[in-house]
């Protein structure tokens, strides 16, 4: 890999993450409830994808996903219930437990990987997973100290984890094709699965800002150039470039809210966080070190 298809895929996906962070703190500052929130969001992020793909892909985006056929369905429904969980996680517990508890992805798509796909999984993997469900097991008592419905946030951010192990699952499966448009397809699920319990009737003058900022530039210019980012970078750098919204997540909802997670929070956060650093560090160097052979 020469270096400067390695700086095109770091400054790809270090755009896409940056953009992506305030995803948290615009969902805190929307007045909607949940269900509104997720219409809103699909109706305008799904479209704005499969746009953007036509324009700059220069392809048709329902063509590119007639092609993809039952893995590019899957990937679409199984992306759209982990926007729902997203949001309702957020909405029932701190950002900073929710993409916490995100972030563990990687790790539940190696599970994944082992069981369903039948690829090895190495030692240091299985490592990693107790590193990061004791981390996890941190967070959750620390919420037990917030009452029933930070615990459920916390269910509702594993439950995130999961449909986004599922994706990258299915995307590294059907890697041959792009997923893009699958992703755009995700919106227009979403929107449907919640028209009926959404109020748009509830939505204030302020929100509207928020939800043109969310569907049109914090969800699918991000999810669109990580999803490009493979194409330049290992898959280990890439998910190590995406821990950075761990990090910022919670620090601008911080800033601008005051929204502090507790200690058991942040120390289980900092266990999954150093946990996936090691382990994506150790498979970029092993990569490096192939290469070089």
């Amino acid at each position: 890999m020469d270096q400067e298809n390695q700086l095109r895929g770091v400054l790809i996906v270090m755009i896409g993450v940056l953009i992506l962070t305030p995803d948290g703190l615009l969902i805190r500052l929307l007045s909607t409830d949940s269900w509104t929130t997720l219409f809103m969001r699909g109706l305008i992020s799904g479209p704005a994808i499969l746009i953007g793909y036509w324009l700059v892909a220069k392809q048709n985006p329902i063509q590119q996903i007639k092609s993809q056929g039952r893995f590019g369905l899957a990937c679409a429904v199984i992306f759209a219930l982990g926007s729902i969980c997203f949001i309702l996680s957020i909405n029932n517990t701190t950002v900073a437990n929710t993409l916490f508890i995100a972030s563990t992805a990687p790790i539940f798509a190696a599970i994944i990987a082992r069981f369903f796909l039948n690829e090895f999984v190495p030692r240091r993997v299985w490592y990693a997973i107790f590193a990061a469900l004791l981390g996890i097991g941190v967070i959750a008592i620390g919420s037990l100290g917030h009452g029933q419905s930070s615990l459920i946030g916390d269910l509702f951010a594993l439950g995130t984890a999961l449909c986004m192990a599922g994706t990258l699952s299915l995307i590294r499966h059907a890697r041959a094709r792009s997923m893009v448009p699958a992703i755009g397809l995700s919106g227009l699920i979403l929107a449907a699965i919640t028209l009926l319990p959404a109020s748009l009737m509830s939505i204030q003058a302020t929100d509207w800002i928020y939800l043109a900022l969310l569907g049109l530039i914090v969800v699918p210019i991000p999810f669109s150039l990580i999803a490009i980012g493979p194409r330049y970078l290992p898959a280990s750098e890439v998910s190590l470039l995406l821990l950075l919204e761990a990090v910022l997540g919670p620090f601008w909802v911080w800033l601008v809210l005051a929204e502090f997670p507790g200690w058991l929070a942040l120390t289980g956060g900092a266990i999954v966080i150093i946990t996936l650093v090691a382990m994506n560090i150790y498979a970029l160097r092993r990569e490096i070190r192939q290469q070089g052979k």
